[in-house]
C-alpha cells in the first residue's frame, strides 16, 4: 500500500475510512459483515463489494464521502486530492 492509498473497513457497526492521520467513522448498514473489495474509486465516490448477513454473496454498494466530509467540516477537495487509491482493510479499526 502506498502513502497515497486510503483504507476502508467496518467495525462495531461503523464504516471506517482512513487516510493519513484522519479517520472517518460513520454508521454502516445494520447487517454489514465486512467490505470485500473496492471496485472503483472516483475522488470521493466508492463502488465496493459488501458482505451482508442476509446474503451468501457480496453485493455492490455505493459510498459518497463528500457529504460526510462536509458534515464533518472537512474541505472535500483538499482532503480527497492526494488519495490515489482505496483498499479494504480487515483490521478491527
Amino acid at each position: 500500500m502506498t502513502s497515497n492509498c486510503a483504507t476502508l473497513s467496518s467495525a462495531n457497526g461503523f464504516t471506517v475510512f482512513k487516510f493519513g492521520n484522519d479517520t472517518l467513522r460513520f454508521r454502516a448498514p445494520h447487517s454489514l459483515e465486512r467490505y470485500t473489495e473496492v471496485r472503483h474509486w472516483d475522488n470521493g465516490y466508492l463502488v465496493v463489494g459488501a458482505k451482508y448477513l442476509h446474503n451468501e454473496y457480496p453485493e455492490e454498494e455505493y459510498i459518497d464521502l463528500i457529504p460526510i466530509l462536509c458534515d464533518l467540516y472537512f474541505d472535500p477537495s483538499e482532503f480527497l486530492a492526494p488519495i490515489e487509491c482505496v483498499e479494504v482493510s480487515y483490521d478491527k479499526s
